[in-house]
């Protein structure tokens, strides 16, 4: 499923359970398993963003959600790929080199915190896609990276490097 970026103006406090339609976990991995083959050529990296409340309930309600859903599809390209890793995680595919990662991730942890909804925050972990890689790895990658952000705070974002 790719979402093009929109330019038409979008209300990002709707409720309309857009969020149910992204794909789901076994489908990030069937998007990632598709494109890792090709990520020599077509530079790309797996962003995981994970929202944060500070009120710290769940489930986190359907409004930021929906919010967050509409913020991201209308923040992405016409090559780049959203879907659901979890129940308050996005899984986005861009493409280009870890420096775009880097820069989508930023805009979009601000972004998230910028919805209006209190206590709302959100952050990012990249993983960039190297061939040979199993799409599991990527994905474990990206989630580890997003536990570090998580632990930072709302508005940080951490891309795997490797091993130290």
């Amino acid at each position: 499923m790719t979402i093009a970026h929109d330019t038409v103006a979008l209300d990002l406090t709707a409720t309309d359970g857009c969020t149910a339609l992204l794909p789901g976990p076994g489908d990030v991995l069937a998007e990632l398993a598709a494109r890792l083959p090709a990520a020599r050529r077509r530079p790309a990296a797996l962003l995981v963003l994970g929202l944060l409340r500070r009120d710290d309930t769940w489930p986190t309600p359907a409004p930021a959600l929906d919010a967050t859903t509409r913020l991201v599809a209308a923040s992405l390209r016409g090559d780049d790929w959203i879907g659901r890793s979890g129940p308050a995680e996005f899984a986005v595919l861009v493409g280009g080199d870890p420096a775009d990662a880097d820069a989508v991730a930023l805009r979009l942890a601000a972004g998230v915190g910028a919805l209006g909804h209190p206590g709302l925050g959100a952050g990012v972990g990249i993983a960039v896609l190297e061939e040979g890689l199993p799409a599991r790895e990527v994905l474990r990658r990206a989630t580890l990276c997003l536990t570090t952000a998580r632990s930072s705070g709302a508005g940080s974002v951490v891309r795997y490097r490797g091993v130290r």
